[in-house]
């Protein structure tokens, strides 16, 4: 990447350089980092607490000061490292390094999805490939994997140029992530997914194997050309959270490369929500039991809740060490099913707190309190996501935290 940075822009730049190193070195940023290593150790100090900010950034982005537009790509990401630090006084741990990741390109299926979407709204469609799994099945295939690493490494060779005296520059490592269902809703939507399982089962499963070997050939892409970097520090793992573990390699040994049982995996089925379980477990359950076999460690789920399943399945998955308990699950049941297991309870409060108007202090108090109770005996995160406007409210975000605080203080045992 090749830009001019005027010395104006520079002197800001570097400024925000340092101070995110203060902040990275600082104790009560260490003690955070400690406290995440005990956390997904399953030695957990204190509960740990994480607001995502990513869904309502539009309402806190700090106001750039550089004038060249590369200049406030490269402003615009420090300041946004600090933000909840600064903002918050959650738990996001401030780093000292400069990093840039891999991304492979994938298509579901190896399909273009276009979506048709509402102006100035979140809200979209697909636009569906398949209308009928029997008639259009011909039409599902398999990926063509590319990555564009000269534009990563110039881009973090460009940012390094300016700071790299300051944060340390470098690739990092991500997850592994897959989405099955997802995938399957983006190519023939929910209704079409679910009515394929009842017409077309012997179709339905086909398609659940092209996927599983198709993932498996996109894991097999990213060791052999040693894509795969170290997941067990402040790198970002889906769901909000964070790798940081003592249990996987730290390093790629001399002359070798990592395999995807070297890092952590992700996986997810928002979409199968309306299932019984003798259904997940004959359609779904077959390809995310061989996926967890993949990776070393496994975070499991998003917005759907998992104690329907949880028992004759997802509970059984290997290498599981967190779930998302979303809004929408039994935490009770939940927390009666992780107590005393090597197992991250990550709590995913509901997000109309935050959303609309004031913060009615007792009602969230009394909300979290539940949570903490439920939770009782397990290694506890409290993830807040899908935040999609705060009202402008910044202080109202800092009293949310606080009061989570408040609440572990008097009524957590870990």
């Amino acid at each position: 990447m090749s830009a001019v940075v005027s010395d104006k822009d520079l002197g800001i730049i570097r400024d925000l350089a340092k101070k995110q190193l203060e902040y990275a070195h600082s104790e009560r940023n260490q003690n955070n980092i400690r406290d995440w290593y005990a956390l997904n150790a399953c030695r957990p100090n204190r509960p740990m607490i994480h607001l995502e900010n990513w869904t309502f950034g539009h309402e806190i982005a700090p106001k750039l000061s550089c004038e060249g537009e590369a200049a406030r790509g490269v402003e615009a990401g420090l300041r946004g490292n600090m933000l909840n630090t600064e903002l918050f006084g959650d738990d996001k741990p401030v780093t000292d390094t400069l990093t840039a990741q891999y991304n492979v390109r994938r298509k579901p299926f190896g399909l273009d999805i276009g979506t048709t979407g509402v102006e100035n709204s979140l809200a979209y469609q697909y636009d569906h490939p398949i209308g009928d799994l029997q008639e259009d099945f011909h039409k599902l295939g398999y990926n063509t994997l590319s990555i564009d690493k000269k534009a990563v490494e110039q881009h973090l060779d460009f940012v390094g140029s300016l700071i790299g005296d300051i944060l340390t520059p470098g690739m990092t490592g991500r997850y592994v992530s897959a989405h099955p269902t997802q995938e399957i809703v983006k190519v023939m939507g929910m209704e079409t997914m679910f009515m394929s399982m009842k017409d077309y089962p012997e179709l339905f499963h086909k398609m659940m194997d092209m996927y599983l070997e198709d993932t498996l050939r996109y894991h097999r892409y990213l060791e052999d050309n040693e894509l795969l970097l170290p997941t067990v520090g402040a790198q970002y793992l889906l769901m909000g959270s964070w790798c940081f573990n003592e249990e996987l390699p730290s390093e790629i040994p001399p002359g070798g490369k990592l395999y995807t049982k070297d890092i952590w995996g992700y996986l997810e089925s928002q979409e199968t929500v309306g299932l019984s379980p003798a259904m997940f477990g004959e359609f779904i359950f077959p390809t995310f039991k061989r996926l967890a076999e993949e990776y070393g460690l496994l975070c499991y789920g998003c917005c759907e809740p998992v104690h329907p399943f949880w028992d004759d399945y997802i509970g059984k998955l290997n290498g599981l060490r967190k779930v998302s308990i979303s809004p929408w699950c039994d935490e009770q049941f939940m927390g009666e099913r992780l107590r005393g297991k090597k197992i991250v309870y990550q709590r995913k409060p509901d997000a109309n707190f935050l959303s609309f108007g004031p913060l009615d202090e007792d009602a969230w108090r009394k909300y979290i309190r539940k949570t903490i109770k439920a939770a009782r005996g397990c290694p506890l995160e409290i993830t807040q996501r899908d935040v999609y406007t705060i009202d402008n409210d910044v202080a109202k975000c800092k009293r949310y935290v606080a009061i989570i605080r408040e609440e572990i203080e008097d009524h957590w045992q870990g």
